[in-house]
């Protein structure tokens, strides 16, 4: 974990032995299984997560209960509940394992101390911060200009790796859509 954690990190910002060992330190080892709730709606949010292993989903409740899911993360990527977890705020979101999963742990005070001491660290929780911003943009974009089976075929071609893991189901409530339609335009030809 700690090697492939490394190679995430210096993609975008390379550090010296020394300096990864004191980031490394900042983080805690959990490992949960398939179906945990790491984050529920309502908690408060102290904690960022780096999947090493497993997949997770960010989702909500509708009014009319029905779960729309945010987003996903797989080995990694990070999650959280961020808007909760930058302003100390009640959780909106809830955070469940779709998979056993392994993954770092690392505190909002642990990441500012890390962004303060070392210029390399904040540079990379900027740059994934903007990709965040920008893949959030795109989904918006996507959800708000395209019909259900070009949304379908986006996913499809972003993250082909979700499709042989995840359940129609819960790709269906990432894409908006009933399980019916998804099944629909899954099988026309793209």
């Amino acid at each position: 974990m700690k090697e492939q954690f490394r190679r995430h990190i210096e993609k975008i910002s390379p550090l010296s032995d020394e300096k990864f060992d004191y980031v490394f330190s900042f983080f805690k080892s959990k490992k949960i299984r398939k179906n945990s709730i790491i984050i529920s709606s309502g908690d408060l949010v102290f904690h960022e997560y780096w999947v090493f292993k497993g997949c997770l989903k960010a989702s909500y409740m509708l009014e009319d209960g029905k779960e729309r899911i945010i987003r996903f993360a797989v080995e990694d990527w990070w999650v959280s509940d961020y808007d909760a977890y930058f302003k100390n705020a009640p959780a909106t979101l809830s955070i469940e394992s779709l998979e056993d999963c392994d993954f770092l742990v690392l505190s909002l005070n642990d990441r500012e101390k890390l962004c303060n001491e070392l210029p390399e660290m904040n540079y990379f929780f900027r740059k994934k911060i903007e990709a965040a911003y920008s893949a959030f943009q795109r989904r918006l974009v996507s959800m708000l200009s395209n019909d259900a089976k070009k949304h379908y075929e986006i996913f499809v071609n972003q993250y082909p790796m979700l499709m042989e893991r995840l359940p129609k189901s819960i790709i269906a409530s990432y894409l908006g859509i009933t399980r019916e339609t998804l099944s629909r335009i899954s099988n026309a030809p793209m």
